[in-house]
């Protein structure tokens, strides 16, 4: 009895936290391409978390209005719900919007139901501000769970990790020590990661990658890469024609 007892809980936490693995990089890259952003080898997915935020994200999308590029940007439902015309601006925009949760917490240590209610809630209100519903979802942290990833499912949201990023949170950050991690996994087919809040980051965080940006576009045109939103990197199926069943 004891037996069945701990292997039905080994089972569970391995529901709960077995898909977190594939917050490893090395491991999603291998196993997992499509999860980590690996797409069309002549793209590169251009990608923002924790936003909107009024101080910064205004100035990440001035600079892409001024390159001319598009991007995807997952957006917290509690910085949402603070600045819904802002959401709605980045929309208008052009650019893609995703769900990053409406809380910034790690959903392996929430039970399954917070899960469920946070990103219904997130998908809900990032909805109502943009006026239309994402498509994409990306773990706070990176990490998934099981019941992430069926509450994305219910949800119609695909997960979508990434293949570089800044690590602008990094002590002393600088736009070229951002930019230099970035170049280190740079490559056609690629999914970036930057952030334009630093609503969940050390201060001076937001600046250094807004300013390993262009650094970045730059590097991209020179290698003949195309920039754009997640939506043009070859990971999503067709969006169902209106009125009918997707």
């Amino acid at each position: 009895m004891a037996t069945a007892v701990l292997a039905g809980a080994a089972g569970l936490a391995v529901l709960q936290a077995g898909p977190g693995i594939t917050g490893l990089g090395p491991v999603r890259k291998l196993l997992f391409p499509r999860l980590a952003g690996q797409g069309d080898p002549g793209h590169v997915a251009l990608t923002f978390d924790d936003g909107p935020d009024p101080e910064s994200t205004p100035e990440f999308t001035r600079l892409l209005a001024e390159h001319g590029v598009r991007a995807t940007f997952f957006l917290l439902g509690s910085m949402v719900e603070r600045a819904p015309g802002l959401a709605a601006e980045i929309a208008a925009a052009g650019h893609e919007i995703g769900v990053h949760g409406f809380d910034h917490r790690y959903l392996p240590a929430r039970p399954p139901g917070a899960v469920r209610s946070d990103l219904r809630r997130a998908t809900d209100t990032i909805s109502r501000a943009t006026g239309a519903r994402p498509r994409l979802f990306r773990p706070p942290y990176g990490v998934l769970s099981g019941p992430a990833l069926l509450a994305a499912r219910e949800l119609e949201l695909t997960p979508v990790l990434w293949g570089a990023w800044g690590r602008e949170w990094t002590p002393a950050a600088t736009p070229e020590s951002v930019f230099a991690t970035l170049a280190g996994d740079l490559d056609g087919g690629v999914t970036v990661l930057l952030h334009d809040s630093g609503c969940t980051s050390p201060p001076g965080s937001w600046q250094a990658g807004l300013g390993a940006l262009p650094l970045l576009l730059a590097e991209c045109g020179r290698r003949g890469l195309r920039v754009g939103p997640v939506g043009e990197h070859g990971l999503l199926a067709p969006a169902a024609p209106p009125g009918r069943a997707s």
